[in-house]
């Protein structure tokens, strides 16, 4: 057991969850304090010991079940085992409890027909008897899924042959049917209709959830758990690239942006309220020391009042830099209570404002989203032209920049082989605090291709590859 936990660490860190000598000694000791049997509690056990965030949880729940996936008491007996027909019997009469006896049978199930199979499976659901549910499901992985050995073949593969072949829509009018034709007047109420439909299709939910279980378990056993996990691992939402994120991952960003947003407003507020000490006070601290006789044991220090700083954020928000744009100016916008005044701009080959969209709106989204079909971007074709966006902001918004104001610019910095107009960034450099510039794109492509970065670099105080959502935080909590 205590092989496979460190397995199980090594593996939440390979995925990349901070995980501690510590924490990983707590894990140990909760292990002696549960019985090993109950992996339900096992894997809580073990979260509540290993998780620090709810992002997390996906990949350490796939972890688990990789790495404790053949083991369990449903996992005692062959894999081919199938609840005869005594069994079936005792389901029809609810003798059996529910999650009674898992994966224990009377008889193996080769003898089957596919028919008589779906006609078993049916019935267990109807009499919700996850016992033999759990039984079925891996009859039907072994009789469906056509699993070859060494095959290098995903389980999504192996999970859609199953279910194709089971058919579970069906199934699922099949159980309505007998529900209604169950019903006192033979039909059912609307509410009722809808209730048991749910019910339905959370068991159904816990059909599918076994097939998973037991595809995954076969392929551990082919191919080890090491193996297995590699081909699984996913980033964590933290660590998901913004120009290469699929819409499923998009979706686990925007979840992971707001907990974010609260965790560096609270960060920032604490870190400008307790600032680092300024120079040392010589004529306080001379003073202090007649005290101890002209010696200065106690030095004294001119505390800085730290200010906020003002904010301008200009932002290409053309092709796929604009996922990373709409994620900064999410970002800004909901933590701009720690900044003194927040104003965004938005090009394409021409430029707009879009402060407006974000007043007075209590869901960042619904203004980014404004932006992308409000704003006014486009002056000839709609594609990136740095130079003539920089060069109409500095003509018209130059001059609102002052000594106090940090200026972000975010972009890949492609402009289409077109005039850089550089001079404006190191315009706005003279006037600004700071002049900073995030680039989603990897360090080792900036200045390929159509990219100028190089030109504009020379003038910005820095330059920082910033292609998730680890990175944007670092680099906010840096700012303030």
């Amino acid at each position: 057991m205590l092989d496979v936990l460190t397995g199980f660490v090594g593996e939440l860190r390979a995925a990349g969850l901070p995980v501690s000598l510590t924490e990983s000694i707590d894990a140990a000791e909760a292990v002696h304090h549960i019985p090993l049997e109950d992996r339900e509690a096992l894997k809580y056990a073990l979260a509540a010991t290993l998780v620090k965030s709810s992002a997390h949880w996906k990949a350490f729940e796939t972890a688990f079940e990789v790495y404790f996936s053949m083991r369990g008491p449903q996992y005692e007996i062959g894999d081919d085992e199938t609840p005869d027909a005594d069994h079936d019997s005792d389901a029809e009469g609810g003798d059996r409890g529910r999650g009674e006896g898992r994966g224990q049978g009377g008889g193996g199930g080769e003898g089957l027909s596919s028919e008589e199979l779906a006609e078993m499976l049916f019935r267990a659901l109807l009499s919700a008897n996850d016992a033999q549910v759990a039984a079925l499901a891996r009859q039907a992985v072994s009789r469906f899924a056509g699993m070859e050995p060494g095959r290098p073949v995903g389980g999504t593969y192996y999970l859609y042959r199953t279910l194709r072949n089971l058919d579970l829509d069906r199934v699922l009018e099949r159980l309505m049917q007998s529900a209604r034709a169950a019903a006192p007047e033979g039909q059912l109420t609307p509410l009722e209709e809808r209730l048991e439909r749910d019910e339905f299709k959370s068991r159904l939910d816990r059909l599918r959830r076994e097939l998973e279980d037991e595809i995954r378990r076969r392929l551990v056993a082919d191919r080890g758990t090491e193996a297995l996990a590699r081909s699984l691992r996913k980033p964590l939402p933290e660590e998901i690239d913004f120009m290469h994120a699929t819409r499923d991952e998009l979706a686990s960003l925007r979840r992971a942006i707001h907990p974010l947003t609260r965790k560096l407003a609270v960060r920032l507020a604490r870190k400008r309220r307790h600032g680092r000490k300024g120079p040392l006070d010589f004529r306080s601290t001379m003073r202090h020391s007649l005290s101890t006789g002209g010696v200065p044991v106690d030095p004294k220090f001119r505390y800085p009042r730290p200010a906020k700083p003002e904010i301008i954020v200009i932002a290409d928000i053309s092709g796929s830099v604009a996922s990373f744009a709409r994620f900064t100016l999410h970002l800004v916008h909901a933590i701009s209570s720690q900044f003194s005044k927040v104003r965004s701009f938005v090009f394409i080959d021409g430029i707009d404002e879009v402060t407006r969209f974000f007043e007075n709106v209590d869901d960042v989204a619904e203004a980014v989203h404004r932006i992308n079909t409000e704003a006014d971007v486009v002056w000839v074709d709609g594609h990136s032209d740095y130079g003539h966006a920089l060069s109409v902001f500095w003509e018209r918004w130059g001059e609102e920049i002052t000594p106090r104001t940090s200026v972000l610019l975010l972009g890949d910095a492609r402009n289409n082989y077109h005039a850089s107009q550089a001079w404006v960034i190191q315009e706005i450099r003279h006037r600004a605090r700071h002049v900073y510039w995030l680039n989603p794109e990897p360090r080792a492509y900036w200045g390929t291709g159509d990219s100028i970065l190089g030109e504009y670099a020379v003038h910005c105080d820095d330059v920082f590859e910033c292609r998730n959502l680890r990175q944007l935080e670092h680099f906010v909590t840096e700012l303030a």
